[in-house]
């Protein structure tokens, strides 16, 4: 993801000529919700352009880069599975594979001077969503789904890096581009969440294995704390001593799903203590502003107050929103704490929908006491649509698997290049390499553009 500053406008109210009329969304009623998600999944995908006369299937045009493309993408997959509308199964299907690159695993080389693990695993994300929700398969001539999902793990784990920091992926892929140096906890997260998930559609143990030594090195590192917040990354050059502290929500989202996952394939307490101790922290991407239900209400803390999220960030509600769902299938045992903020969340985003020409383009800040912030863009829809759909989490089955009626077919060893064995495991952590963690004396204060500062210690 990269930086890119936004402008927001003023509040509908602030014109008579524009419609505040708000998106209704009733909860209890599963029409009700189907139709509110028909309404902003349009919305959103009148931002794309990439299915006409001209257009690169998979592309949204500036500002936005790839990686927020397949995250769209991931959203209409999880649209269809909510819904069972197929209006975008076709335009979905085509973008997922055509954006697949010359080795299959989501590395086309038109994108390679901005391509991060994490843009390259938001792809990958999205393909195991359609192998775990039975998406429609791709003809039998074309990458399937599991197989590009291994095939983008397989790359990333011949990246897993110990020459610095003990371990971890770097930002960047390649060396000439500004970020090589950084170790960021979105890379790694989503790595951990494709792994456990590919643990638990495959049963192979290994996926496990490398699941449990990421999230072993983001604790030892520091990117997360004993408390469950995730940072946001560190620099590798000097062997990441100190760490970036602030705090996104989509990072919480990717461990939240990977954590719930690993419990439901080990059935073990240690992993339902990590699953609840990340939704307990969650809570701090969630404020009572507004008069709204208290402190339910999901917004992005370290720039929605300062209004300064960039593009990127302006999409990160969707994936904790997304994330949060999904986790109540794999250890139902959430189902009852998280559902609660769905819904408050879902309300006070349908609320916000209320601007542009037809009264239904949806805002930034779901808090703002259901008034439109004049903020507009494909962040905003897909985070309202994530969020509103979300809610019918308990009216679908859960993500299959191989042995659950899971009918994607797989490929073991895609994406690796050849090598014989591309989900070998790393190192084992050692003492020394746990030094990062412990000897971080002094927080990094970052400035965000137009001065927003956050931080929690």
């Amino acid at each position: 993801m990269r930086p890119s500053s936004i402008l927001s406008g003023l509040s509908c109210a602030a014109f008579a000529i524009l419609p505040c009329a708000a998106i209704t969304v009733d909860l209890t009623s599963e029409d009700s919700i189907k139709s509110a998600a028909s309404t902003i999944a349009n919305g959103m995908m009148k931002f794309y352009s990439g299915n006409v006369t001209g257009g690169i299937p998979g592309l949204l045009p500036g500002p936005y880069y790839w990686w927020e493309a397949g995250a769209m993408f991931g959203s209409l997959i999880d649209y269809w599975y909510y819904t069972g509308d197929t209006s975008y199964n076709d335009v979905t299907t085509q973008a997922l594979l055509f954006q697949v690159g010359d080795k299959d695993n989501y590395m086309p080389s038109n994108q390679s001077k901005s391509l991060g693990n994490d843009d390259q695993a938001f792809w990958g994300m999205a393909a195991m969503s359609a192998a775990e929700l039975k998406f429609p398969n791709p003809p039998s001539d074309q990458p399937q789904w599991l197989a590009l999902a291994q095939a983008v793990f397989n790359s990333q784990a011949l990246r897993w890096d110990p020459s610095t920091c003990g371990g971890g992926l770097r930002w960047q892929i390649f060396t000439f581009n500004n970020g090589y140096d950084y170790k960021n906890t979105i890379s790694n997260g989503a790595f951990f969440n494709i792994a456990a998930r590919l643990a638990a559609y495959t049963g192979n143990q290994t996926y496990a294995e490398w699941a449990e030594k990421t999230f072993e090195w983001t604790r030892a590192v520091g990117l997360m704390s004993d408390d469950y917040y995730f940072y946001d990354g560190s620099d590798d050059t000097i062997n990441c001593t100190e760490l970036n502290h602030i705090q996104w929500s989509y990072n919480a989202g990717v461990f939240l799903l990977g954590a719930a996952t690993m419990w439901n394939v080990t059935q073990s307490d240690l992993w339902r203590e990590r699953t609840l101790g990340i939704w307990n922290a969650t809570h701090v991407f969630f404020t009572s502003q507004g008069g709204q239900a208290a402190g339910q209400i999901m917004f992005e803390v370290a720039c929605e107050p300062n209004n300064n999220c960039n593009v990127d960030q302006l999409s990160f509600k969707a994936y904790l929103s997304r994330w949060m769902a999904a986790s109540t299938k794999v250890a139902p045992w959430l189902y009852d704490d998280i559902k609660p903020y769905l819904a408050a969340s879902a309300q006070a985003a349908a609320l916000s929908c209320s601007g542009g020409d037809d009264g239904t383009t949806c805002g930034t800040r779901w808090w703002n006491n259901g008034v439109w912030d004049g903020a507009t863009g494909v962040g905003q829809q897909m985070s309202a649509l994530e969020v509103i759909q979300s809610n019918l989490i308990d009216r679908v089955q859960g993500p299959v698997s191989n042995s659950t009626g899971g009918t994607s077919q797989g490929n073991p060893n895609a994406g690796s290049g050849g090598d014989s064995n591309p989900i070998a495991m790393p190192a084992a952590i050692e003492t020394s390499d746990r030094a990062g963690a412990g000897i971080v004396t002094a927080l990094i204060l970052v400035a965000l553009v137009g001065g927003a500062w956050w931080m929690i210690a």
